[in-house]
């Protein structure tokens, strides 16, 4: 095994590696070949923690997405037939993109591209930043040989972000803002001939030709930001939010909501992940000082999910009364009330809930419970003789959990004294 192959497994979840182990033997199967690309390899380098794998074929990739899926009972929620690229959701929840390796070529600035297939090499020549443009092989001739056409590894150890390209831009406006989630979540200079190219395309007014769905997608993957606040702050001082809508402005903005939720996150222990819609909560916040009519412009950015979020509070409320409840008068009771409610939901709660016990149980549950959980592990429960997979061994381990929470602190033994 090749260092690099022994640094990713290292820095992936066990869900995770079941799904780069999974890839890998569809694409032997399929017998093309498969590269692990983009973000997971930058942040696997970076020391970044690694969120979505992409994975880049040279060959069919949406026969071997389908494969994958069907072998691993994974859910393919989208696919581009242009692009062909698919992306798909583990039952674990691990998410990853399948796509080919392609070149795309733009008939006019912002235009719709012309796609065919192409090597790898050919692939990370035309992304958007040479941090994002390398690749791992997973191919067992080269298995774990790194490929940096751009020389991102050494934009990386300067920490720095650079274009591959002069036409980054025109060729896709959407970098524009994703230039600025990249420097807000790394914490990256950018290069002198970047920030030229990028003061170039703002003076065309190239973020104009934006369309209405790369622009949601671009706010979607903002919502999933560990600074979501800077991000915000950032593109309100770049002018960039009046294309969501030109309310968002000044005190309009909420900003203060994102402050709260960005140093309340950073309070929490490592590991500690809830099964949070994002772009609900980061809309619902968005749009809490709006008009409902200019609520309405942003909905219509993506009309089919738009009562998750326009209707958060409500739900919200209702779980306000149950977290406050008299019967929960223990911390198992609170931990199985909590975890089973929507992340988004405990966290809207933190920010917006004026009664200090509900305030005080969340915490207690995020800070306090959830780790003293996760000490009770599968290996305990199938040594007190249960059989993973089974209702049985869910149940004793719910029991087991409730125990460890509801314990008392044991107090200290008094010293002995010390005969004179």
């Amino acid at each position: 095994m090749s260092d690099y192959m022994f640094m990713l497994e290292n820095h992936l979840t066990s869900a995770q590696n079941r799904v780069l182990a999974e890839v890998k033997r569809e694409a032997l199967e399929e017998n093309v070949n498969v590269f692990l690309t983009g973000g997971a390899v930058r942040d696997m380098l970076g020391g970044f923690p690694i969120g979505d794998l992409d994975f880049t074929v040279e060959g069919n990739a949406l026969r071997l997405a389908k494969a994958v899926a069907d072998r691993m009972n994974a859910a393919i929620v989208s696919s581009d037939s242009n692009r062909k690229t698919a992306e798909l959701v583990s039952p674990e929840g691990a998410t990853f993109e399948i796509g080919m390796a392609r070149t795309e070529r733009y008939p006019k600035a912002a235009g719709k591209p012309h796609v065919t297939g192409s090597t790898i090499q050919e692939d990370l020549l035309r992304r958007d930043f040479t941090i994002n443009a390398l690749a791992l092989s997973l191919n067992r001739a080269s298995r774990g040989l790194l490929l940096d056409p751009t020389n991102g590894m050494g934009d990386l150890e300067r920490r720095e972000i650079r274009t591959t390209s002069s036409y980054v831009f025109y060729d896709s406006p959407i970098r524009l803002l994703r230039l600025w989630r990249f420097k807000v979540r790394l914490g990256f200079t950018l290069s002198e001939k970047t920030v030229s190219q990028y003061r170039n395309a703002r003076e065309n007014e190239l973020e104009t030709f934006i369309t209405r769905p790369e622009l949601l997608s671009e706010l979607q993957k903002g919502a999933t930001e560990p600074n979501t606040a800077d991000l915000l702050q950032t593109w309100d001082e770049e002018k960039l939010l009046a294309l969501i809508s030109p309310a968002l402005a000044g005190q309009a903005l909420n900003l203060p909501a994102f402050v709260k939720l960005q140093k309340f996150r950073q309070t929490l222990p490592f590991g500690i992940g809830l099964q949070t819609d994002e772009a609900a909560l980061f809309f619902a916040l968005v749009t809490e000082k709006l008009t409902p009519k200019e609520r309405a412009v942003i909905a219509e950015l993506d009309p089919e999910h738009a009562t998750s979020w326009s209707k958060l509070g409500a739900r919200s409320m209702k779980l306000e009364k149950e977290v406050a409840g008299s019967s929960l008068n223990r911390p198992s009771k609170i931990f199985a009330l909590l975890s089973k409610a929507p992340g988004e939901q405990i966290f809207y709660l933190i920010l917006r809930s004026q009664q200090r016990t509900v305030q005080d149980r969340i915490r207690n549950y995020l800070q306090k419970y959830i780790p003293t959980a996760q000490e009770i592990t599968d290996p305990q429960v199938v040594e007190a003789g249960f059989t993973p997979g089974t209702p049985k061994f869910e149940k004793a381990k719910a029991e087991m959990i409730a125990k460890r929470l509801d314990a008392r602190p044991k107090k200290p033994e008094p010293e002995a004294e010390i005969a004179s």
